[in-house]
């Protein structure tokens, strides 16, 4: 008994720390996310801050140069960043098979400023060629994708354009003061830095003729249309309705951030992106899109059914602390039901056995009356031996329903005395 309480013991004791080490109930306290300063990110990421702050989690704000150092930082494990709000078309689960997606949360216009002189009846290719150009500091979204999209279609040519990798808050300050000619920025509808630009005089906004082709060739892309007069309705700006290309960004993060975070993540970013937009309807974001990167376990249920049981009714950490409870449960269950099971099989093999030790010392005496009775030796250990046999088996303590086997060796006893006795 003693044995199988170690057993017991120790198997429980391995099971518990497999389910933790499997399920990983207790999350983190603290989290981080990177943000690009200064861009709608930022911002964001404050809110978060705020929602997550309600249930006990810090949210540490990391700075980054754009997207690309984003997906950077994300990608080491080292960085000890796990949550970043990245547009589509900068990885993809190839290249970044450590990541996952908690679904879309808004359109990322890729914005094209110019100073309003260079308007003429040619195209934007033709405008801005030879023009000092910013497209954002390297790292960042704007400059990938400017690349990617604009110089494909002539808009910016490398070979005669001054391409300025500046931030866009520099690049918005030299626009408006027509330090330079263009500025290309990646970012939301609410940031300030586009009211700013809308809203500046000798400033205009291109349009993208050729969205549909883009769109068709890099299905990651979007079409959006920014009414007129909706960055200043009294001037009537931008003067026409314009088409611009726009990536969806999407909340990213690692695959080891635990489900209770992610579950909080989503839970916030409904409260954030929920409310209707110059591009979205109200309750379109956040949207379970997989666009680039798979979409985790935990969206899909929570797009699905909503939070977990626990976290619906109880506070996050009281959720969590029944979450433990249940986790130690598996281990247990797992381990005491069969041990509860067969442990009254246990306990007669047990009892029976302690029997049947006695049932040894009786054939051993039995196979020397055999061998007396051959060589006519005296009988009186023999005799002796049976006689504290006999006494010890009428003072063995068992349950009442082994009692049987105690009668049954005590008559087997009698049998061998008889034997010897006839002898």
């Amino acid at each position: 008994m003693v044995l199988a309480a170690v057993v017991a013991v120790a198997l429980t004791a391995a099971a518990m720390w497999l389910a933790f080490t499997l399920f990983n109930p207790t999350p983190p306290r603290s989290v981080a996310m990177a943000v690009e300063p200064g861009a709608s990110s930022a911002e964001l990421g404050k809110r978060y801050r705020e929602i997550l702050a309600r249930d006990g989690i810090e949210l540490r704000l990391v700075p980054a140069v754009g997207a690309v150092e984003n997906v950077a930082l994300l990608d080491d494990r080292r960085s000890g960043v796990s949550i970043a709000i990245v547009p589509s078309g900068i990885t993809d689960a190839q290249r970044s098979p450590d990541l996952l997606s908690l679904g879309t949360l808004f359109y990322e216009p890729l914005w094209l400023f110019y100073r309003s002189e260079l308007e003429r009846k040619g195209r934007a290719r033709e405008t801005l060629r030879g023009k000092r150009i910013s497209i954002g500091p390297e790292g960042s979204g704007a400059h990938a994708l400017s690349l990617e999209f604009f110089a494909r279609v002539g808009v910016i040519d490398q070979r005669d354009a001054t391409l300025l990798s500046l931030s866009p808050q520099v690049a918005t300050g030299k626009l408006i003061r027509g330090e330079i000619d263009a500025a290309i920025l990646l970012d939301a509808w609410e940031s300030p830095l586009v009211h700013r630009l809308l809203s500046a005089d000798n400033v205009s906004l291109a349009s993208i003729p050729t969205a549909d082709a883009f769109v068709a060739l890099y299905p990651y892309l979007s079409k959006v249309v920014l009414p007129a007069g909706v960055g200043d309705m009294a001037r009537i700006r931008p003067p026409t309705d314009t088409v611009l290309l726009s990536p969806k960004a999407s909340l990213v993060v690692r695959n080891d951030l635990h489900p209770a975070i992610q579950y909080l993540l989503l839970e916030a970013a409904t409260q954030v992106h929920s409310r209707p937009g110059v591009f979205n309807k109200a309750g379109q974001f956040p949207a379970p899109e997989s666009i680039d990167l798979p979409l985790s376990e935990q969206a899909m249920r929570f797009y699905k059914t909503g939070r977990p049981f626990l976290q619906r009714y109880l506070p996050f950490w009281l959720a969590v602390l029944a979450q433990q409870m249940l986790v130690l449960l598996i281990p247990l269950i797992a381990v005491l039901y069969p041990l509860l099971r067969f442990l009254p099989a246990l306990y007669a093999w047990a009892m029976r056995r302690r029997v049947f030790r006695l049932y040894n010392e009786l054939k051993a005496i039995e196979d020397q009356v055999l061998s007396a009775r051959a060589q006519q030796q005296p009988a009186g250990e023999l005799i002796a031996a049976l006689d504290r046999l006999e006494t010890r088996a009428s003072q063995f303590r068992v349950p009442v329903s082994f009692r049987p086997l105690l009668y049954a060796l005590r008559l087997h006893i009698a049998l061998v005395r008889e034997a010897l006795e006839r002898r």
